[in-house]
């Protein structure tokens, strides 16, 4: 695995960046934002935090959950907390909010499908999952839930919360649940990494003998298993 670390720290980045570069694009469209940027919203506009600065909070929170969970942070974890939010606020400051819908839903469909690639780019990386990804499997695993119930109940108590609080619920958000686990099913697909070569293991007992070269398995490339699973 160590031959792809190079290709794997650039997947982990580009992919962080392109999900905070898309979130900040979803802001801009207007029509509302995937589920915990509805909370993130609503914080900063309780708290005079930019919404980018909210969500490296709110990440930084939810992975101090991880501890009764005992779930394992790793080098992914740790830079999805920070780096998804700086990029997000970098986005903010550079491009101003759109108008119209013949503009705004253009935008809002582009910056979903780009949050999908960012999806499987990142986690293609295999650095560990998002902060929110791991409360997920972390909650499935102590409540014996599905991965789906686990999910949806988190999500809905996250965009109400957010809603109460002034978040941005609309047409973008209801079309972002839809689409992002088919689109990040099919990033992942694209993006997947091949796995390291395994040696083949010369049989046991009286035979012909081994050739001196070792023969090994050829690389493959490894398919996500399909599972409901989330960014963050």
């Amino acid at each position: 695995m160590s031959t792809h670390l190079p290709r794997r720290l650039l997947s982990l980045y580009v992919g962080l960046a392109l999900y905070g570069i898309s979130s900040g694009l979803l802001v801009r469209a207007g029509l509302g934002l995937q589920p915990w940027g509805v909370l993130d919203q609503g914080i900063a506009r309780h708290t005079g935090l930019s919404i980018g600065e909210a969500s490296i909070i709110v990440g930084a929170l939810v992975l101090l959950l991880w501890i009764p969970l005992r779930e394992r942070p790793g080098l992914g974890t740790l830079s999805n907390v920070l780096a998804i939010g700086v990029f997000m606020d970098t986005t903010l400051a550079v491009v101003p909010d759109v108008r119209g819908l013949l503009a705004q839903v253009p935008l809002a469909a582009a910056a979903i499908v780009c949050n999908g690639a960012a999806t499987g780019l990142y986690i293609s990386a295999r650095f560990g999952s998002g902060p929110r990804d791991g409360l997920m499997t972390g909650l499935h695993r102590a409540t014996g839930r599905s991965v789906r119930l686990v999910r949806t109940s988190l999500e809905a108590a996250v965009v109400a919360t957010g809603f109460l609080l002034g978040g941005s619920l609309g047409v973008g958000t209801a079309l972002y649940a839809l689409a992002i686990g088919p689109l990040a099913q099919f990033f992942l697909r694209v993006f997947a990494l091949p796995e390291p070569a395994r040696a083949v293991a010369a049989p046991a007992g009286p035979g012909p003998k081994a050739p001196s070269t070792c023969a090994c398995a050829p690389s493959r490339t490894a398919a996500p298993r399909d599972r409901a699973i989330l960014p963050g």
